[in-house]
């Protein structure tokens, strides 16, 4: 589009005929051939308001013939141009004129990016819907037919997604075509064409007749499957879903199921992946007696495939597989059929497939049973808890309430805790971190007793973490825990230790403190606050540390809703005002910040900003020294200076009459 012959207008004719609102739309149509990419992209998204400027016949004349000249550009320029165009039926004079979309459609559908043909078809799918039967067989089926036969694989790949759109509203004659081109999609010589057809076969076979769904697309859906790239058939695994929902069961027996089984055993993994990924589709698709006769022996045999991936996308199923299994005979068929396997994954060499099973095993204690779990999956959740692998430990204790609601949490602890403490002291901080997540469900199941004794030293320590995301996340549990325990078990129990830590000679530990007590506050109320919390605060507000200080500042802030009205007179108030002087910049600007705040509650609060009772924005009066900000931060207190509106965002509809010029001609 560069460089290309466009639109003649600019700011001599815009003001020329001194209208200066006219200006932007100059500017815009302009940009739509700069050399500027940004600039082109920018016009581009603007699009709609350059065609409600020119109205729907200028549109459809002028405008639209210049971006299907023009449309050889930057592959983001041509997406955003397939996205607009998509929306554009009402700026052409609506469902009418809504053909007049397609040749620039047409056109990106051909381009060679995939993201941009896709997205062309996307548009080229919602404008068919808005066409009449009659000028959908007029103008849009060539169009379809066009691209089925062009040169290019790109053009074959992007008609495969436009057939179904189109049959259902066609004449007989016309669906005849339709699937004999589809039928040449299917056998094409490149397998690319073959994929996209693969991958529309099943939205296809939906809007046909049944009798056709039989005679031709089971056909092509057992070449498909049996294609020599491996690529093509695992995307037909993914159409037998949706044709096996067509079809009876003694259809699905006999069409279907042959090629289904040789893809569960494809001497290619990514195909026996697929059937693994798309199992419990499948097992709804082809009913219950089919699944128990074919897809269990096919399932055991993806348990213990020889690849991994293929072994790891049949353990995420299993709990699928098991609820959609008929809930008489259920237990009986996971018990013989399926737990076996089920032990020797336990086990696997492959941390990713123990890993799968451990995120879905513990949902079969709601189907098998409190007998059955104790008996038969405990041994397996136990063993998991053990295992070298974290991940899978960490999986195991994060669902532990579907036990918990069979079993009681009891049963496990005794093993579950060394577990906990491993977890909890893992060389990962990743690992740390999401245990310490999954802290409050554990304390609520194993009760108050058995936290304290067990596993509250853990929670402390990691408030000491070396990672600061360990630290933030330590606090936000000891909130949690709160909410969970009570306002006395804090008090007893957690502040304590938490103030000890303000002697800590580790700065980051004293910091802290800090945070604990803002994350406390709220939930321990105000006289916890005031008794305890409070002194703490304001003694560290003498730190040697700036970044201590500065933080006594803002926790000051955080709290100060939470106090009565004298604490803040007698006890904050002059530690703000102290703070207010402080020689480090930062702690000067938290701290005027901190009094802002406040203010709102001491409304004759003396403090030392010049010629007000009451702090004025930082940064309104030379006495404030705010704090310095990088490029871009946002200090919250609105813009530094006035921003003028783009009036492009804005603009009205406009009728520019002969302002707007557009050259037929391509330089």
């Amino acid at each position: 589009m560069a460089g290309a012959a466009g639109p003649a207008a600019g700011s001599g004719a815009a003001g020329g005929d001194g209208d200066d609102s006219l200006y932007p739309i100059a500017v815009l149509i302009d940009e739509l051939r700069n050399e500027d990419v940004q600039l082109r992209l920018n016009s581009i998204k603007k699009l709609s308001t350059i065609a409600l400027a020119l109205g729907v016949e200028r549109t459809r004349t002028e405008l639209l013939p210049f971006l299907t000249d023009t449309i050889y550009d930057e592959d983001e320029v041509l997406l955003a141009l397939a996205e607009q165009l998509g929306n554009f039926t009402g700026l052409v004079g609506g469902p009418d004129f809504a053909h007049c979309l397609l040749p620039p459609l047409e056109s990106l559908a051909t381009v060679e990016e995939t993201v941009v043909r896709d997205k062309a078809v996307e548009s080229l799918r919602q404008i068919s819907q808005e066409h009449t039967p009659v000028a959908l067989e007029a103008h849009f089926v060539p169009l379809v037919k066009r691209l089925a036969s062009g040169d290019w694989f790109t053009s074959r790949t992007s008609a495969c997604g436009l057939f179904s759109v189109c049959y259902p509203r066609a004449s007989i004659a016309v669906k005849g075509e339709i699937k004999q081109y589809f039928r040449s999609l299917c056998s094409d010589d490149t397998p690319m064409v073959r994929r996209a057809a693969a991958s529309k076969l099943g939205e296809f076979a939906k809007v046909l007749e049944l009798d056709s769904v039989k005679s031709e697309i089971v056909p092509l859906f057992t070449n498909l499957a049996s294609d020599e790239q491996d690529s093509v058939r695992l995307l037909a695994v993914e159409a037998c879903v949706s044709i096996a929902q067509l079809l009876s069961q003694e259809d699905i027996e006999a069409l279907v199921m042959p090629t289904l089984r040789q893809a569960a055993e494809d001497k290619s993994w990514r195909v026996r992946y697929m059937v693994a990924d798309k199992f419990s589709e499948l097992q709804k698709a082809v009913g219950p007696k089919i699944t128990l006769n074919d897809l269990i022996p096919a399932f055991q045999n993806l348990l213990k495939d020889c690849e991994a991936e293929v072994r790891a996308a049949a353990a995420h199923k299993v709990k699928e597989l098991c609820e959609n299994l008929p809930i008489e005979g259920r237990e009986t068929i996971i018990m013989n059929q399926i737990l076996p396997y089920i032990k020797e994954l336990v086990s696997d060499t492959n941390q990713h497939v123990k890993s799968a099973l451990a995120s879905v095993i513990m949902g079969l204690a709601t189907i098998l049973g409190k007998e059955n779990t104790i008996e038969h999956l405990l041994p397996l959740f136990l063993a998991q808890l053990k295992d070298e692998c974290p991940e899978v430990r960490l999986n195991i204790i994060s669902n532990l309430d579907c036990v918990n609601e069979v079993i009681g949490i009891r049963q496990l602890s005794q093993s579950l805790l060394p577990a906990i403490v491993e977890l909890a002291e893992d060389a990962k901080w990743r690992v740390r971190l999401a245990i310490i997540e999954y802290m409050p469900l554990l304390a609520g199941q194993l009760g108050v007793e058995f936290f304290d004794e067990k596993l509250n030293s853990l929670c402390m320590a990691w408030l000491v973490d070396h990672v600061y995301a360990i630290r933030e996340a330590a606090t936000s549990n000891l909130m949690k825990l709160v909410q969970k325990f009570g306002t006395e078990w804090a008090q007893n129990t957690i502040v304590p230790k938490v103030l000890v830590m303000a002697n800590d000679p580790n700065y980051l530990h004293r910091m802290t403190t800090l945070f604990c007590i803002n994350a406390l506050s709220e939930a321990c109320g105000q006289e916890i606050t005031t008794k305890q919390m409070l002194p703490i605060v304001l003694k560290m507000a003498g730190d040697q540390v700036a970044n201590v200080r500065f933080n006594v500042a803002k926790s000051l802030q955080k709290i100060g809703p939470i106090l009565d009205t004298d604490a803040l007179q007698v006890e904050v108030k002059p530690v703000l005002q102290k703070l207010g002087q402080d020689e480090d910049m930062d702690v000067k600007y938290f701290a005027q910040e901190a009094i802002s705040a406040v203010a709102q509650r001491l409304r004759k609060l003396d403090f030392p900003v010049k010629d007000s009772e009451e702090p004025s924005a930082p940064g309104a009066d030379k006495t404030h020294l705010p704090r310095p900000r990088g490029p871009g931060e946002d200090t919250g207190k609105g813009p530094a200076y006035q921003l003028h509106v783009n009036t492009r965002d804005t603009l009205p509809q406009l009728e520019i009459g002969e302002l707007v010029l557009f050259s037929q001609s391509i330089d």
